[in-house]
């Protein structure tokens, strides 16, 4: 008799449902704008996560939206090839909602966030809220520490060509009415200048406070105050906001023969000044600077997006504090690990004994780099092997690698020079490495290196013995206090064995095979995965509990979503907590009714990817660096690792429970606060793993 769940509510649907990719990133970025909606999140907290929204998006349409202009412009034929032959209809789709966001993010910021603002003394003004005391004041200010910093440009016939900076707001000016008794050439003329952000020190300038009351203006409205007194010749001059968003792909043909660090290096150049794909205007911008704009910079219509007052929201991260500590999150100290030693004890003879999972970013990066930094220095270790991805700007990971290959250590480093919008820092760090002597190894041909493997070799009894550090983050110590990452120490030989063939891979770029433990992508991960999902599968049709659960940041490769499905409709219960992109329909009758979906936004940006597999009692868990997207099943090298000690895997399951109970932030696949009942105790996944990991530290 077939298992009862084998029995659909209706007949299985000819081909899948599916969710469109575009559209199911702008909805987790609208999960993103509800945070910023939330009265019970801090603030000034909200405002950053307008800002996270603004950025989010920025790179949305430097990336995707750009991609489907490009595909716009291929033959019929080759758009059907790349799967997409009707780009013109999905990107009008795109920007049909991506105006109905930004009409609900200038919402948010009129409506909501700045009376909050106001109730707490805290006064967003613009130049026309001054009053006389506060006029001089911005007036002196900025003769003082702005007026300098400007350099308009006049649009007329003697400038052939505007250039316009990737994510920089400019400003135009609008001059006309001739002042009396003033000579000048021109009724009206327009300019535009670089607003200058960055050279300014911030977006926004503090006024004097009265008493509780404090004040606070962007700088565009500075200038707009002042604008005047610098065209004396003209009685109107009305200013506006622009900023343009350009193509980010770097258009790189993988070839083994060829330079890769030199292309690069050419790539990025071409990035400021590649095709825009979308120009941000003030929709009150009068018409005829419009029109110059477009005429002087080549731009179209198509790729005119109107906008508001003010552009680069991201710009909030800079938001001034006031010292007002309530109104932002309560300090989360990093906790003390429970097992792994203090600071003036040794790393390795702790991950000798046994396993040690490390979270971000609860607890401390500074695990990973003290790792390093002793490696560094201990005479008994000969060799070191990491990939970086991306990493920090003033990099601790690097530092150590540098003292380590100083030290006379056999250093390799691959570094990944395609991490998009990090290419840069990659490629200064790793020319850094070369000159200290280490061996650096550009990435492989048509692959992105995305897998997170550190392996150390030290000589112990005559015998080389090795550690390893592996990751679902970056060897990032600035990111790892924002994202929610899993890293495992451990010097287990059966993974640390398989992470050092990879490195052979590296360098010989002759594809391993036959990893027992280690699901490593482009090679076997994906049929691995079929594998663990078959075995779900046959265990529900023989009557046995079968469960998959998967913690991943994206969810898009069709070919995975078609074996979810067949996993579902043979009675494979399937729980999915997707933070972002998410291509699979949960609930549909007679496809995917076993499919549970959530999500959750918060305090920190969910980053682990883990997979769990009920198999039959004896519960297979995996952590990831890899999401179930094509590209990372397909074009990238990636690594799931197993969770062996018992311990270990217990901690990983308790924290992935807190995720799947969580009652506060968690959201469905159409952006749903998942509540429970009334009565429900309130569980809040992000605070209850640092109670928990806190708790655990104290017991020990």
């Amino acid at each position: 008799m077939p298992h009862p769940a084998t029995s659909p509510s209706a007949p299985p649907p000819a081909e899948p449902t599916l969710h469109n990719r575009e559209l199911s990133w702008l909805t987790f970025n609208a999960r993103v704008l509800q945070e910023a909606q939330c009265p019970d999140v801090p603030l000034l907290e909200r405002l950053k996560f307008l800002a996270i929204f603004s950025s989010n998006l920025d790179e949305y349409f430097k990336v995707r939206v750009a991609t489907l202009r490009r595909l716009q412009k291929l033959k019929r034929k080759t758009r059907a090839k790349l799967g997409n032959d009707d780009p013109a209809a999905e990107l009008q789709q795109v920007l049909e909602e991506v105006r109905r966001q930004q009409e609900l993010f200038g919402a948010t910021f009129r409506e909501q966030l700045l009376p909050e603002l106001h109730r707490h003394h805290i006064h967003l003004i613009t130049e026309r809220d001054l009053d006389e005391e506060q006029r001089r004041w911005v007036q002196h200010y900025f003769r003082e520490q702005v007026q300098d910093l400007l350099s308009p440009m006049v649009l007329d016939d003697n400038l052939h060509y505007l250039f316009l900076k990737d994510q920089t707001v400019y400003l135009t000016l609008y001059l006309t009415q001739p002042a009396k008794g003033k000579k000048t050439d021109d009724e009206e003329r327009v300019l535009v200048m670089e607003l200058p952000t960055k050279r300014h020190g911030g977006r926004f300038v503090e006024l004097p406070a009265r008493g509780p009351e404090r004040y606070v203006m962007f700088l565009d409205d500075v200038i707009r105050c002042c604008a005047a007194g610098l065209f004396p010749k003209f009685r109107a001059v009305e200013v506006h906001s622009i900023k343009i968003s350009r193509d980010a792909e770097l258009d790189i043909q993988e070839e083994v023969s060829d330079n890769v660090l030199a292309k690069i290096k050419s790539s990025l150049k071409k990035r400021e000044t590649g095709y825009p794909a979308r120009l941000l205007y003030d929709p009150t911008m009068p018409k005829p600077v419009l029109r110059a704009v477009m005429q002087k910079t080549g731009i179209g219509r198509e790729e005119l997006v109107e906008g508001s007052r003010y552009h680069n929201f991201r710009d909030f991260f800079g938001f001034p504090g006031f010292g007002l500590k309530e109104l932002q999150y309560a300090p989360q100290p990093t906790l003390p690990h429970p097992t792994l030693p203090r600071k003036d004890e040794p790393m390795l003879a702790a991950i000798a004994r046994h396993d040690h999972l490390i979270h971000f970013p609860y607890h401390s990066f500074d695990y990973v780099t003290r790792l390093l930094r002793e490696a560094a220095k201990d005479p008994d270790v000969t060799d070191v092997a990491v990939t970086l991805y991306r990493v920090a700007d003033k990099s601790a990971v690097a530092k150590a690698l540098l003292k380590a290959a100083q030290h006379g250590k056999r250093v390799t480093v691959v570094v990944e020079l395609k991490a998009r919008f990090d290419e840069e820092s990659n490629i200064r760090w790793a020319e850094k490495l070369e000159r200290a002597g280490a061996t650096v190894i550009y990435g492989v041909p048509e692959l992105k290196v995305h897998a997170k493997l550190l392996v150390l070799t030290r000589q112990e009894d005559g015998q080389p013995r090795h550690y390893a550090y592996l990751s679902t983050g970056n060897f990032n110590e600035d990111t790892s206090q924002i994202y929610a990452d899993h890293g495992l120490f451990t010097a287990d030989a059966r993974l640390t064995g398989e992470a050092l063939r990879l490195f052979d891979f590296f360098r010989s770029r002759t594809p391993p095979q036959g990893f027992e433990h280690l699901l490593v992508a482009p090679f076997e991960l994906r049929q691995r995965l079929h594998q663990l999902i078959d075995t779900e599968i046959g265990n529900a049709q023989a009557g046995q509990e079968a469960y998959i659960i998967l913690k991943l940041n994206a969810l898009q490769d069709e070919e995975m979503i078609r074996k979810l499905y067949a996993a579902s409709q043979a009675g494979v219960r399937v729980e999915l907590l997707i933070r972002g992109i998410s291509c699979l329909v949960p609930g549909q009758p007679g496809q995917s009714e076993n499919i549970s979906q959530r999500g959750i936004v918060d305090r920190y940006l969910e980053h682990a990817r883990v997979y769990v597999f009920a198999n039959g009692g004896e519960e297979r868990v995996y952590i990831a660096s890899s999401d179930w997207m094509t590209r990372n099943l397909d074009r990238r090298v990636e690594v799931a690792f197993p969770v062996y000690d018992t311990a270990v895997q217990e901690e990983v399951r308790h924290l992935l429970d807190l995720q799947r109970q969580d009652n506060t932030k968690s959201r469905d696949w159409q952006n749903e606060l998942l509540r429970g009942p009334a009565d429900a105790k309130p569980v809040r996944a992000q605070f209850a793993t640092y109670e928990y990991l806190r708790k655990k530290r104290r017991k020990k």
